[in-house]
């Protein structure tokens, strides 16, 4: 066995964290995150170490660092701060720490009573050493502080004075400036990051379908008639606006209403079967307007606080352009005919699925990645990608690192309903977003560990949930027969246990919820499949609820991520209760925090007793404080862990609660008198 080219280097660094996959994946952050790291870092024998945090954007040269805090038993804790969009790096490094094993033995020594003459004069010795690699005004200061140990080291009286000044914070703080970096060991690998804009980790996003959105019934909806109805969807607070794609849709094996076979004369067809004689991936339906409309479109979401996201679907109806010209980018029978999708027991026939093993799967790579470029060159950041999960992985990696370095500001947000480990690798290869199961996850302990996978696993490094009560596609049991309470309290929960979610609208907040038949998820009369005319002014439309979960979440900043989510106990296990605080984050510079309790009955009321978690809330057992319940506009003055509460389906099945810690005057107390 060879010696190592540097055998003085004695500290190990093992079990650093995070660390995705051997440091294959960067971790996640949002612009003003911090990212923290730790590690195991040690050596042989009993000298001290000291651990060193280093960074860097992508692509600099020169490293920032930061001494680590040691935790115990041999583990170290160090942040940086990230400020800009795109790749960062991150490891660290660890030492010996020569001034911080003299300086222990130096203490040592004084409280065994010993001869301190001969350690006074190596430190002296170890300050001149440390000092030649030093320049100004720092280089002049070891200096003399080691001539001075020199002098006083002379006689035990003097090393007893020259030791007081020995273990001086100003000295141990100057040394701490100029670790040795001489004889240091690195880990192994240098880690990634990357950096998203902050709509990647707090957004509200509203889906429409624009032929719906026409105020004339029956009549197919455009750009404008969206754009003229936008504030609609604005006022109640969203800020993304999700269109499914708005590409020609084919005619061959066109699906009818109600996912049938046979189309009748006039049926438009689902927007997901991309492609005819108009065109493909890049063009737009023609019923829906033109490109000059679609731009305008943008302008006025832009206006409005809304940022448009594209629905991303590589598939192709039977006349899709590509059909005829790259026929060897899809799946043939053994007849030689196209084999179109299918999903046993479920059949497709208006849609062919690309073939990612294709004899041209270069060719195909490069097409796909041209899509993504067109709309980004139209102005589109964000794109929400269907069933990412049958497409290949290689193909996700290379195409999101592709856009990435073009457009660092680009978010896509997988819609993979499908097995945990295939979810988790899309987060790996670079999905913003992703969609979850909190769809089906309905009772308490359902919601409970769920959430704990989310927030306390390794998920929580790289896997950003949007949460979705319903879609499109799905109409789960909870929503068919829960009534309105059952959407009130999925919103709530979709709301505020993720910093991300959305719905499909108007179907939400009009309360849809007619299956197609028994046991299916499928929605009776589909929009996939047909024009809908909804009545955007229904007095029963959920729309005002929306408006104040969206500004209850605008404007408390513990709701604007997921990490620090608590649950606390209640009795009655048909009522959730959970906190998120952030500190020095509220409008007055104090903490904000955020209590909801939710029933998870939508047929009955529900009420019991939450036991309060207060050191995580950040209270005293003797205090009084206020919860402020913003859905309801009401105040209500608690004292200590134990307080009642009750919900009613007829009304909000929801208390979302801000704290305050202090009732502050006179007239407070009156309120509740």
């Amino acid at each position: 066995m060879e010696k190592p080219n540097e055998g003085r280097a004695r500290v190990v660094i093992e079990n650093l964290e995070p660390e995705l996959s051997c440091g294959r994946f960067p971790i996640k952050r949002v612009i003003g995150d911090t990212v923290e790291v730790e590690a195991d870092v040690f050596a042989d024998g009993h000298d001290e170490v000291e651990a060193r945090l280093l960074w860097k954007k992508d692509g600099e040269a020169e490293w920032q660092t930061v001494r680590m805090t040691f935790l115990g038993n041999d583990r170290w804790r160090g942040t940086f701060p990230v400020d800009h969009v795109g790749p960062y790096l991150y490891t660290v490094a660890g030492s010996i720490d020569r001034f911080g094993t003299w300086r222990h033995d130096l203490e040592k020594r004084i409280a065994a009573g010993q001869d301190l003459t001969i350690p006074i004069q190596a430190g002296a010795i170890l300050l001149e050493q440390i000092a030649s690699s030093v320049k100004g005004k720092d280089a002049s200061k070891l200096i003399a502080w080691a001539q001075e140990l020199k002098a006083q080291s002379k006689d035990a009286p003097s090393a007893a004075k020259a030791a007081k000044l020995a273990l001086t914070s100003e000295l141990a703080e100057t040394v701490q400036l100029y670790p040795d970096h001489l004889v240091e060991t690195r880990y192994r690998r240098e880690l990634g990051v990357f950096v998203d804009r902050q709509k990647a980790g707090f957004s509200a996003w509203y889906e429409l379908f624009p032929r719906s959105w026409s105020t004339t019934p029956g009549k197919h909806g455009t750009f404008r008639d969206v754009a003229a109805r936008l504030e609609y969807v604005s006022e109640m607070g969203f800020d993304v606006l999700y269109l499914p794609p708005i590409h020609p849709i084919g005619k061959s094996f066109r699906k009818g209403r109600n996912n049938s076979t046979e189309a009748a004369p006039g049926d438009v067809g689902s927007p997901w079967a991309i492609g005819s004689s108009e065109g493909g991936h890049t063009s737009i339906h023609p019923a829906l307007g033109t490109m000059e409309d679609f731009q305008y479109l943008l302008k006025r979401a832009g206006q409005l606080g809304l940022e448009v996201a594209l629905d991303i679907a590589f598939q192709c109806a039977p006349d899709h352009p590509w059909v005829t010209e790259h026929p060897e980018f899809f799946k043939k029978r053994p007849d030689g005919s196209i084999q179109y999708a299918e999903n046993p027991p479920k059949k497709y026939q208006d849609i062919y699925p690309l073939d990612f093993e294709s004899s041209n799967w270069k060719g195909l790579w490069d097409a796909l990645k041209e899509v993504f470029r067109f709309w980004i060159g139209k102005g589109v950041r964000i794109f929400r990608v269907d069933n990412p999960h049958t497409k290949a992985f290689p193909f996700w990696e290379w195409v999101i690192k592709e856009l990435k370095a073009e457009s660092p500001d680009v978010l896509l947000l997988a819609e993979a309903f499908t097995r945990p480990r295939v979810m988790e690798q899309l987060a790996k290869l670079g999905f913003s977003q992703s969609y979850t199961y909190f769809t089906w996850r309905n009772t308490k302990d359902e919601i409970v560990e769920y959430m704990y996978q989310l927030t306390r696993t390794q998920l929580r490094e790289y896997f950003r949930p949007n949460f979705w009560p319903n879609t499109p596609d799905i109409l789960t049991e909870s929503l068919q027969v829960g009534g309105p309470a059952a959407f009130k309290s999925r919103l709530v929960l979709a709301a505020t246990l993720s910093a991300n979610y959305g719905i499909y609208g108007p179907a939400f907040e009009l309360g849809e919820h007619l299956p197609i038949r028994s046991g299916s998820e499928e929605y009776l009369n589909s929009e996939k499949y047909e024009i809908k005319t909804w009545d955007l002014d229904s007095p029963q439309s959920l729309r005002p609820l929306i408006a104040k979960v969206n500004e209850a979440r605008r404007n408390n900043p513990a709701l604007h991520g997921n990490l620090s989510l608590h649950f606390h106990s209640i009795e009655n296990p048909m009522l959730l209760c959970y906190s998120k605080r952030v500190q020095n984050a509220g409008s007055d510079g104090g903490d904000n925090t955020v209590l909801a309790i939710v029933s998870l009955d939508p047929f009955h009321q529900q009420s019991g007793w939450v036991q309060l978690d207060l050191n995580v809330l950040g209270l005293e057992a003797a205090q009084a404080f206020e919860v402020e319940d913003l859905l309801a506009d009401q105040r209500y003055l608690w004292h200590g862990s134990r307080n009642y509460v009750e919900l009613r389906p007829q009304g909000i099945p929801a208390h979302l609660f801000r704290i305050r810690k202090h009732v502050r005057t006179e007239k407070d107390f009156d309120y509740y008198r």
